[in-house]
């Protein structure tokens, strides 16, 4: 009977250990957790660069800020000048319109008008393009000289590139390259995307790398342009948010396209794809 009346006792005296026991593993396990996700959104919010650079920073004091940097501010009349009325036209797209010009220096130049003065886009391209070509140099990279922000005219003056896009030797039928020259271009933009990557003070992603968007000077030397879409960051955010997808479809990274954040790995792939049409 003694053996029979013992067992609940032990039952319960184990319960009046493991039950405290468990309560205070189970609060400080959460306490836990609770500090971890904590400390994980704090980090997250370090490591993340938002994708709202421009929209709180006005045109004036955007433009009084570059007037510190390198690119000239041009008059609507300089430009119309040196490109005699806008005559000679060398492309267009769905932003605006390239121009051939020549300053009285014998500088050739390569004048890129936006469409829609008054469009909030237009704006945040014109100032994605100069914060980031106007502020960097680099061989593989196409020079911004300057630019004119005026109520008539929006444009930026970029050096004239004699042999245009890589594309039209990619793809074109009567226009080819030989091989030691289609491994130069691609050395060359690789060369360029990791200045933007590495070496600026300030981390560039291009988003958009293709063929287009590679020009050839008169030596077939590869200079990687347009930054319309391009995106400065400082370098201790590893990740990138964006609002709507960036890019060209079928050079665009898949995550580019997704609502997650993005590292400059986009860039990489992009170049991937680029070599792919290279190699083809």
């Amino acid at each position: 009977c003694q053996v029979h009346l013992q067992a609940p006792r032990t039952i319960i005296q184990l319960l009046n250990i493991s039950l405290p026991l468990t309560v205070f593993i189970g609060i400080y396990v959460s306490i836990f957790v609770y500090v971890w996700r904590v400390r994980s959104q704090i980090q997250s919010s370090k490591d993340v660069c938002p994708d709202s650079q421009f929209s709180t920073l006005t045109m004036d004091k955007f433009l009084d800020d570059m007037e510190r940097e390198k690119p000239i501010r041009f008059t609507s009349q300089q430009l119309w000048i040196a490109t005699d009325n806008f005559a000679n036209l060398l492309g267009s797209g769905g932003f605006g319109a390239v121009y051939k010009g020549m300053f009285s220096n014998g500088t050739m130049v390569a004048v890129k008008v936006l469409y829609g003065s008054s469009d909030k886009r237009i704006e945040e391209q014109f100032m994605a393009e100069v914060s980031t070509i106007g502020r960097v140099h680099h061989f593989n990279l196409v020079r911004l000289y300057g630019f004119c922000f005026e109520q008539n005219l929006r444009a930026l003056v970029y050096e004239y590139m004699e042999n245009g896009s890589l594309d039209k030797f990619l793809f074109g039928e009567d226009k080819k390259l030989g091989f030691q020259q289609l491994r130069s271009i691609a050395v060359g933009t690789a060369k360029g995307i990791a200045y933007l990557h590495e070496e600026c003070q300030h981390r560039i992603i291009h988003y958009d790398i293709k063929p287009g968007n590679v020009l050839l000077d008169a030596k077939f030397l590869p200079k990687v342009a347009d930054f319309g879409l391009a995106k400065l960051c400082n370098r201790e955010n590893t990740h990138v948010t964006m609002t709507g997808g960036r890019g060209t479809p079928g050079y665009a990274a898949p995550e580019l396209w997704a609502p997650f954040a993005v590292t400059h790995k986009c860039d990489v792939y992009s170049f991937g794809m680029l070599l792919f049409e290279i190699i083809g």
